[in-house]
C-alpha cells in the first residue's frame, strides 16, 4: 500500500535529464514485431475477423433522417498494419496533425488528415531497440506530449520539428496513462496507479495534485461499500478528461469506476449498478455537466442525467433492457432531451467508443465487428451507417477534431476521416 507516496514523490523528484530526439521522415516507421507484439496482433486480427462476419440487421433502424445533412466516412491509406491509438492537431495550425501507435508509428499530416506521412524517432533507445507502443498525443499550441509503452513521455515545442525526452522518475507511482498539453511548457499527467501529476516547467518538476494511489484510498476506505474494491492492488484503465478538468477512470477488472475533480484530495469510487462489467466511459460533449455515458459488456450503453454529482458515491443512470437478437434500440435522447431513459442496446455487440460532433446532435458510436452507428437528434434513435458498412477492423477510438472533421482508429492499419456534407 503506497498512502501519501504520490504526494511525497513530487517536486524535486521529477525530471531533470532530457536527451534531443529528432523526428524525422522514413518510410517504414513500424520496428520488426517482438513475439509478444506478434502474437497479440494475430490475436487481435483474428478476432475482429471473426466479429466483422456478421452485422446488425437493417431492421434495427428505427430513424427517419431523410432530410438531415450527413457527412462522410472514408478510409485513408496508412502504410501501416498496426493498431492506432491517438492523434492530436495542433490548434494554431489545423490543417497540421500527428498520429500515433503500435510498433513506434508515428505519421504527419499537413492537409488536415486527408494524407499521412511516415515519421520516425531516430535514435530512441538505440541500444536496446525497443518497440514502443505511442498510446496519448495532446497538443496545446506548438507545444506537444507523448507517452507509450514501455514508459516513456517525449515533449516538443515547436509542433513536432524536434522532440525531447523526458526522463520519469523510478519513484513514479504506476506507469503513464495519459497526459493532456495544457499552454506553455505546462501539462498534466495521470498514472495507471491514480497519480495526477502538472509540470509548469516542461517536465523537470512535477506536482502532484492527489495525495495517495487509488490502491491506497480504496483499501482505507473498506466502509465505501464498492464490490471489488476493498484490497485492491490493480491498476485503472480508461482514464479520460473533460474540458474542464474533470476524470473518470475505469478499473482493469470493470468492476468498478472512480471519478476526480480538480481540487480534490482523492479520487472518488463508484459502483457499477449493473452485474455486467464495465468496458468504456466518457463524458457527453466532452463536458461533465451535460452527463456521461457508460457503455457494458453485452452491449448495453447508458447515459447520466446532466450535471451529475460525482462526488458522491452513487450515480444514476438510467436504461432500459432491450434485447432481440442484436437489433439495436433506443429510449430518450442526450442532454436536454433525457427524461425517463436513456439507454442503447447492442444485444451480443460490444460498444468501444461514443463520440459527439461538436455543435449539433449528432453522436456516433463504435460497435464491434467495425460498424459505426450515428444518431442524429441527441441520441433519440439511431441507424447503422449502411454507406461505410463493415471496415473488418475493430475501431477503438473516434475523434471529433472541429466540426466538420472526425476520425475512427483501429486495428489493422484502420483510419476513417469524417468529412461533413
Amino acid at each position: 500500500m503506497r498512502t501519501g507516496f504520490v504526494g511525497s514523490c513530487v517536486v524535486g523528484e521529477g525530471v531533470r535529464q532530457r536527451s534531443r530526439v529528432v523526428c524525422s521522415a522514413s518510410e517504414d516507421a513500424s520496428v520488426a514485431l517482438s513475439r509478444r507484439e506478434l502474437l497479440k496482433s494475430a490475436a487481435a486480427g483474428i478476432a475482429a475477423a471473426v466479429a466483422a462476419g456478421s452485422a446488425l440487421p437493417d431492421s434495427a433502424i428505427a430513424a427517419d433522417v431523410s432530410s438531415i445533412p450527413k457527412g462522410k466516412w472514408s478510409r485513408v491509406n496508412l502504410p501501416f498494419e498496426g493498431t492506432l491509438f491517438d492523434l492530436s492537431f495542433i490548434p494554431q495550425e489545423p490543417s497540421h496533425g500527428w498520429l500515433i501507435g503500435t510498433k513506434g508509428s508515428v505519421f504527419e499530416t499537413i492537409d488536415y488528415g486527408q494524407t499521412w506521412m511516415p515519421r520516425s524517432f531516430q535514435n530512441l533507445d538505440p541500444e536496446e531497440e525497443i518497440n514502443y507502443r505511442f498510446q496519448e498525443i495532446s497538443f496545446n499550441g506548438s507545444e506537444g506530449w507523448v507517452i507509450g509503452k514501455p514508459s516513456i513521455l517525449l515533449h516538443t515545442r515547436d509542433g513536432g520539428k524536434s522532440w525531447e525526452r523526458v526522463s520519469l522518475s523510478p519513484k513514479l507511482p504506476g506507469d503513464p496513462c495519459s497526459i493532456t498539453a495544457l499552454g506553455r511548457e505546462s501539462a498534466e499527467m495521470t498514472t495507471t496507479a491514480g497519480a495526477v501529476y502538472v509540470t509548469t516547467n516542461s517536465g523537470l518538476n512535477w506536482k502532484a495534485q492527489v495525495k495517495e494511489t487509488i490502491d491506497a484510498t480504496l483499501n482505507r476506505t473498506v466502509s465505501s461499500g464498492v464490490t471489488g474494491a476493498s484490497y485492491f492492488t490493480g491498476s485503472i484503465i480508461s482514464v479520460l478528461r473533460d474540458s474542464l478538468g474533470a476524470y473518470i477512470a475505469v478499473s482493469s477488472r470493470g468492476n468498478f469506476y472512480l471519478t476526480w475533480k480538480p481540487g480534490q484530495e482523492f479520487w472518488v469510487p463508484h459502483g457499477r449498478d449493473s452485474s455486467k462489467r464495465i468496458q468504456g466511459m466518457g463524458f457527453v460533449n466532452d463536458d461533465v455537466n451535460k452527463g456521461i455515458w457508460m457503455s457494458l459488456r453485452g452491449g448495453d450503453l447508458v447515459f447520466s442525467e446532466p450535471n451529475p454529482d460525482i462526488l458522491k458515491g452513487e450515480l444514476d443512470f438510467k436504461k432500459v433492457n432491450l434485447k432481440s437478437g442484436g437489433k439495436l434500440f433506443s429510449s430518450a435522447g442526450i442532454g436536454q432531451s433525457i427524461s425517463d431513459v436513456n439507454c442503447l442496446f447492442l444485444s451480443g455487440y460490444g460498444i468501444l467508443d461514443v463520440a459527439f460532433r461538436p455543435g449539433t446532435d449528432e453522436v456516433w458510436a463504435s460497435v464491434g465487428g467495425g460498424q459505426l452507428f450515428v444518431s442524429y437528434d441527441g441520441g433519440k434513435t439511431w441507424s447503422f451507417d449502411k454507406q461505410l458498412g463493415k471496415v473488418g477492423a475493430l475501431l477503438y477510438k473516434i475523434i471529433f477534431v472541429s466540426k466538420d472533421v472526425g476520425f475512427a482508429l483501429g486495428a489493422n492499419g484502420v483510419l476513417l476521416r469524417y468529412s461533413a456534407a
